[in-house]
C-alpha cells in the first residue's frame, strides 16, 4: 500500500486547514485490504494524500472513557439521539495528544470539540473546565474503557470539499476486562464531506460494491471485548464484520 500512496499528489496539514467542512456529514464503509487497493488505484486522479514529513500512513493511539455504568455505550446501543463520546487521541508521529468530546445530534450531524493535552489526568483544572462546558456526564464517574491502535490514510478531493479517512491494522484492548482483539484485514473508510456536495469516491465505492456500514470503533471494540455489555442493536454489524474477517483470512 505504501508504494501506491506515494503515487498520490501530497497535501500538507497547512493546506488541509482550509478544508473546514462546517456543515459536515459522515458516512462509514467497511471493506478489506484487496478492495482498498482497488479503491486507491481508482482514486489516484481525484484525490491528494495527506503528507506529514514524508509519512502518509499515520499511527493513531486512542483511549475512550465512559461512565462506570457504560452510559455512553448504552446510549449508542439503544439508538439515542444526542449521544456523546469522550476520547484521548494521540497522533504518534507528531506526539500530539488531544482530549475530544463528540456529540451526534438528532439530525445525524457530528460536532467535535477538543483541546490539546499532555496526559489523561481528568482532575486537571483545564480538563475539568472543558468537560463542564461540553460533556453532559459527570466527569467524576468517567473511567478508561477502550484502547485502540490503527493506521490512518487521509485523502482530500481536488475541490477540497471532503476528506476520506482510511483506517487499517485496527487493534482493540479493553482496559477493564483485559481482553484484546486484532481486526486483521478489516478496513474502515469514512467519508466526511461538506453537506451533500458531489463526491468522486461514492461512484468508486458503488462500483466496488462497498456499501455504507456504520462502525463505531468505541462501540464495536467494546462489544467484542466485554461480554457483560448489551449488543442487540449491534448484532447485524458484528456479524458482517466477523464474516469479512473470516473470508479474508
Amino acid at each position: 500500500m505504501e508504494e501506491l500512496l506515494r503515487q498520490f499528489s501530497p497535501i500538507t496539514l497547512a493546506e488541509m486547514s482550509g478544508v473546514k467542512l462546517m456543515n459536515r456529514t459522515d458516512t462509514k464503509f467497511v471493506t478489506t485490504m484487496p478492495r482498498l487497493m482497488e479503491l486507491l488505484s481508482m482514486a489516484l486522479g481525484d484525490y491528494y494524500a495527506q503528507d506529514i514529513d514524508g509519512e502518509r500512513n499515520m499511527l493513531y493511539d486512542t483511549t475512550y472513557f465512559d461512565t462506570t455504568d457504560f452510559a455512553m455505550y448504552r446510549e449508542h446501543q439503544f439508538g439515542h439521539t444526542g449521544r456523546q463520546k469522550i476520547r484521548f487521541r494521540t497522533y504518534v508521529s507528531s506526539n500530539l495528544q488531544f482530549m475530544e468530546v463528540k456529540t451526534k445530534n438528532n439530525h445525524g450531524r457530528t460536532k467535535k470539540k477538543r483541546i490539546e493535552v499532555a496526559d489523561m489526568d481528568l482532575a486537571a483544572p483545564e480538563k475539568q473546565a472543558f468537560l463542564a462546558a461540553h460533556l453532559r456526564f459527570d466527569a467524576s464517574t468517567l473511567v478508561p474503557h477502550m484502547h485502540n491502535y490503527f493506521r490512518r490514510v487521509t485523502l482530500v478531493n481536488r475541490a477540497k470539499t471532503e476528506r476520506l479517512t482510511i483506517d487499517t491494522s485496527l487493534q482493540f484492548h479493553n482496559c477493564l476486562t483485559g481482553h484484546d482483539r486484532d481486526m486483521g484485514p478489516l478496513v474502515v473508510v469514512e467519508l466526511k464531506r461538506d453537506g451533500q456536495v458531489f463526491s468522486p469516491v461514492l461512484e468508486m465505492l458503488r462500483r466496488l460494491h462497498i456499501h455504507p456500514h456504520g462502525f463505531s470503533k468505541y462501540c464495536m471494540g467494546a462489544a467484542m471485548t466485554n461480554e457483560s455489555l448489551p449488543v442487540n442493536r449491534f448484532k447485524p454489524k458484528l456479524g458482517d464484520v466477523e464474516r469479512i474477517i473470516v473470508n479474508e483470512l
